[in-house]
Formats: C-alpha cells, sequence, structure tokens
C-alpha cells in the first residue's frame, strides 16, 4: 500500500499503459485521477475499481493547455493534493515515411499530443507539488527515443524529447523535493502497437515479436506499470532525471540483424 492517501494522475488511463498503471496505483491504494480522451473507456476502467470513493475521471484533449489546466485545478480540489503524475498518453501517428516525405501536419499532431501533452500536465501538477514539498512525475517515453528503427521519425522525435524534458524539469524542481523520471518501453502488446501483432499473427509469426531483445519475448503493459510505481512511490525517494528502459533488454545490444542467435 504504498499509495494510501496518496493521490495520482494518469493519463491515457483508458488503456494499455495507462490503464494497467491506474489499476497498479488504486490497488496499492491511491486515489487515481482518470484521464483519456476515451470516456467510455475511462467508464469501463473505473468498474474495476472498488472503491468509488478514490476514482475521479474526466476526458481531456491533452494538447490543449487550458483542459488541462482545469483538469489539474479540478483533481486539487477534489482530493486536496497531487502526490504523482504520470504522464502517459500518447500516439504514434502512424507514419514512418522517410524525412524525404515526411507529412508536417503529422508531426505537429504527435508533437502536440507526445510532448506537449506532458509539458502541459507537468507544469500545473508541478505547481502543486512544490506547495507541497513533494511529487512524482513519471513520463512514458519509449526506446524509439533513444535508438532508431523502433517507430517512425515523428514519434521517435517526440520520445526523445520527453526524455530530456524529463532531465531538464527534474534539474527545475529537485529543489522542491519533486522527483521526475521517464520509462522507456519496448515492445508491448497495446492499443497502439495491436496493428504490429495484428500482422504477426496473420502471418503466423506471433513467435518472433520481441525474439531480438534479451529476454526473447515482448513485455506486457503491468510490467511497465510495476516501474512506473515504483519511479512515483517513495522507494525510488532518492532517484530523479532518469529515463528507465523497459525492453527486455533491447537497448543493451547494437541489436543488428543477426547477432542473436
Amino acid at each position: 500500500m504504498r499509495f494510501e492517501n496518496k493521490v495520482a494522475i494518469i493519463t491515457g488511463a483508458a488503456s494499455g499503459i495507462g490503464r494497467a498503471t491506474a489499476l497498479r496505483l488504486a490497488q496499492e491504494g491511491a486515489c487515481v485521477a482518470l484521464v483519456d480522451r476515451n470516456e467510455d473507456g475511462l467508464t469501463e476502467l473505473a468498474a474495476q475499481i472498488p472503491d468509488a470513493s478514490k476514482i475521479w475521471l474526466r476526458a481531456v484533449d491533452i494538447a490543449c493547455e487550458e483542459e488541462v489546466e482545469r483538469c489539474v485545478n479540478d483533481v486539487f480540489v477534489r482530493f486536496g493534493r497531487i502526490d504523482a503524475m504520470c504522464n502517459n498518453a500518447g500516439i504514434s501517428g502512424g507514419d514512418y515515411s522517410a524525412i524525404t516525405d515526411t507529412d508536417t501536419g503529422v508531426w505537429h499532431q504527435i508533437l502536440a499530443v507526445n510532448l506537449m501533452g506532458a509539458v502541459h500536465f507537468s507544469k500545473y501538477a508541478s505547481r502543486i507539488m512544490c506547495e507541497q514539498r513533494s511529487g512524482a512525475i513519471v513520463n512514458t517515453a519509449s526506446v524509439a527515443g533513444v535508438r532508431s528503427g523502433a517507430g517512425g521519425n515523428a514519434y521517435s522525435a517526440s520520445k526523445a524529447a520527453v526524455i530530456n524534458l524529463t532531465m531538464t524539469s527534474a534539474c527545475d524542481l529537485g529543489q522542491w523535493n519533486v522527483r521526475v523520471n521517464a520509462v522507456c518501453p519496448g515492445l508491448i502488446e497495446t492499443g497502439m502497437t495491436a496493428p504490429v501483432f495484428e500482422r504477426a499473427r496473420a502471418a503466423q509469426k506471433e513467435d518472433k515479436l520481441g525474439s531480438r531483445c534479451e529476454l526473447r519475448r515482448y513485455g506486457r503493459p503491468e510490467e511497465v506499470a510495476a516501474v512506473i510505481a515504483f519511479l512515483a512511490s517513495d522507494d525510488a525517494s532518492y532517484v530523479t532525471g532518469q529515463a528507465l528502459p523497459v525492453d527486455g533488454g533491447n537497448t543493451a545490444s547494437l541489436n543488428l540483424p543477426g547477432m542473436k542467435v
């Protein structure tokens, strides 16, 4: 019960890693503010959490700063504090074109959600945390932000920016005892990665998914949620400014074709 009497905001909570994180924190005692554009998904998730008094939910466009500001303020009014901010919401954009053919409109859309969404929530949640002299922000980046080949150009750039945002904001907020860290998931089965899994299963190549990771498998949302819970908890009280890969060891080697048997 590491989050007893604590309040956490989770964006992207309607599915995937965000959903798993919300369930994990709720199981550990947190009051959870669930944020996503998919209101039906939030309602379904809320039904999985036994104590309704510890749930707050809202459909929010995280790219809109005004909506985010209202959301954070309303969470504070409802619960009186904010202890953990989990910036998980993101989009892939579905654009894997080369830089010569890139659609700049897609870039703006991806950066607005993946980067500026985290900026907006960090801005307003951290103000409350600084007043409290405590708090933890955990951003969901990606191995795509560490090396090429794990996502399209715009998506990868947005996640690299999230990693840098994690470091710079950790430097800004450390004096107030507010920690900022990131997780960098590898191949995890979520709604965002569903097309990858569907293509592999249709081609009867599901066994190849994750085969180039050191653990020789893909990951589950719950495995990433466990790391987010650690970074958001007091167990990580001396950890800040870090980007932790949760990738089965994928970034531990060069991972070139033919290097692994």
